[in-house]
């Protein structure tokens, strides 16, 4: 049994300890929007923040996750509406849309520990979140504009 924080709300689960933190969130307690890519760390589909970093969640176990501060898309803003998601809509990032909430994640990781990124900052922090649609211009944009606050 262990206990979480995610979203600011504590979370009691009895599962294995090293049960995955990516199906604790989707099979236990039904937070969806993370998503499962690979199970191998390559992707970034799975992305939440531990104690403010971004992490993949395919890879953190229950153990590991226990008594820190975990944040998922679902609760970057209670309203969809942080800087991210709102520059994500404007400049039309998502197609298929299923890596967009690891992509999310982990740029909003980045513009917490840097709010004015250069390119090379945001390709650098970006690298590992892979999107098969290849919108990778689009994220950068959303992800300036986030950072302008416009």
């Amino acid at each position: 049994m262990a206990t979480l924080l995610i979203n600011g709300k504590s979370h009691t689960v009895v599962a294995p300890d090293d049960t995955k933190l990516l199906w604790v969130l989707r099979e236990r307690l039904r937070m969806t929007g993370t998503k499962f890519g690979c199970g191998m760390a390559q992707c970034g589909a799975c992305t939440v923040h531990l104690n403010g970093d971004a992490v993949r969640s395919c890879q953190v176990t229950l153990a590991q996750a226990a008594g820190k501060k975990i944040t998922t898309i679902e609760g970057l803003h209670p309203q969809g509406q942080h800087p991210l998601q709102v520059a994500w809509i404007a400049e039309q990032v998502p197609q298929c849309g299923y890596c967009q909430s690891g992509q999310i994640m982990q740029a909003a990781a980045l513009l917490a520990k840097n709010p004015t990124p250069t390119d090379a900052d945001i390709n650098t922090a970006m690298a590992g979140n892979l999107c098969r649609c290849a919108t990778y211009l689009r994220i950068r944009r959303a992800i300036k504009r986030a950072a302008q606050g416009v």
